[in-house]
């Protein structure tokens, strides 16, 4: 696939921005603050639907404004397809496809596939797990974008099922048992659901897992030796959805005192961790920034090719400022695997990192106070 046009209204520091990709590689160059990073996110959007930037709409439009949106026009290999996102204020998005508003955002999902590095990504592995499920969902929303509608539907019955934990604390006192025939209610779905998040991101994990390896042993010059393992907070012993949904009622059941407690659900796929170990270290807490920088490069590698094993085209790469971040030997590896297999958009704050052929085969941009034009 390749992202031939971008047009920004009102969005994050672009009041009027069009742009055309003329080449398979294109460098955003410009000072730090100047919205490199902005149209990275803007295709990133237009890929998941996400921002590894932030949670609030009203965050991506341009501040003074009601509204901003996205446009694009993306080549596939069957046909070209006009693509548009409108972002509001008050949190309301509208998606198309070719002019047609859709009713269903996941039926705009799927259209276009982009693998994001940025330097925030150390955080995949420095950080808390809620990093690295937030990395898997994104993952499996463009490998399987029906699993944001499930992850969604998760999403709320967790929340309901939290406001009944927590309205029981607030009645504790006027001495009002909680309702268990509701909460059980919940339990179900809570089950139902999780299970099913739960063998979606087991699957995703067992695909990745191996890729992430072979990657990770290259770029180490077979030094290092990487282990990816999914911990759920449910055991799961094989990918028996029955088996499963029974061991998540049990767990439930086995936490229920320390959740009315803490008025809060304690079991779930909100509560899974993914651990990453180099030599059967864990990286998390022992890993230098050497190795961390290599996990996530390999983790990135890995899922450009698995993206374009299940969609048939390799996705976009959208690499923010990571250069910088990376030793020679590391930027070595990442452009000697770009090359023209995938189209790259690319912000630094200066071009020292490419040699004359990089520069020669790019479409090079400079970027000044949301302002493109070419260098």
């Amino acid at each position: 696939m390749f992202l031939r046009s971008l047009h920004l209204r009102q969005f994050r520091n672009y009041r009027d921005q069009a742009v055309s990709f003329a080449a398979p590689k294109t460098i955003l160059v410009g000072d730090n603050a100047q919205g490199k990073s902005n149209l990275l996110e803007a295709v990133e959007l237009l890929a998941t639907l996400r921002s590894h930037r932030s949670n609030r709409d009203r965050d991506l439009v341009q501040q003074g404004a009601e509204e901003g949106s996205i446009a694009a026009r993306l080549n596939r290999d069957s046909g070209s397809v006009d693509l548009g996102l409108v972002l509001r204020s008050s949190g309301r998005r509208t998606v198309s496809l070719n002019g047609q508003t859709l009713k269903r955002q996941v039926e705009f999902l799927g259209t276009m596939s982009a693998v994001e590095f940025s330097s925030l990504d150390l955080e995949l592995v420095r950080g808390g797990p809620g990093h690295r499920r937030q990395w898997i969902d994104t993952l499996l929303t463009q490998l399987e974008p029906v699993y944001a509608h499930l992850l969604q539907q998760y999403t709320l019955a967790l929340r309901q099922r939290n406001a009944l934990l927590k309205q029981f604390s607030s009645r504790t006192e006027a001495a009002i048992p909680l309702d268990r025939a509701q909460l059980a209610v919940w339990d179900a779905q809570l089950a139902t659901l999780g299970t099913r998040v739960i063998r979606r991101r087991a699957r995703a994990i067992a695909r990745i897992a191996p890729l992430a390896e072979f990657w990770h042993r290259d770029i180490s010059g077979s030094r290092e030796s990487l282990e990816i393992r999914y911990a759920p907070s449910v055991p799961m012993e094989k990918d028996d959805p029955t088996l499963i949904q029974q061991a998540f009622l049990e767990k439930i059941r086995q936490r229920a005192i320390a959740e009315q407690v803490q008025h809060t659900t304690l079991v779930g796929p909100h509560r899974d961790e993914i651990e990453f170990t180099i030599n059967h270290t864990p990286a998390r807490q022992y890993g230098s920034q050497g190795q961390q920088r290599t996990l996530v490069l390999a983790l990135k590698l890995a899922e450009l090719k698995l993206i374009e094993s299940v969609v048939g085209e390799p996705p976009l790469l959208l690499l923010d400022d990571v250069l910088a971040e990376l030793d020679p030997k590391r930027q070595h590896k990442l452009l000697d695997t770009i090359q023209d297999r995938f189209q790259t958009l690319i912000t630094t704050t200066h071009l020292d990192s490419f040699d004359s052929q990089w520069l020669r085969s790019s479409q090079v941009l400079t970027v000044v106070a949301g302002q493109i034009a070419p260098a």
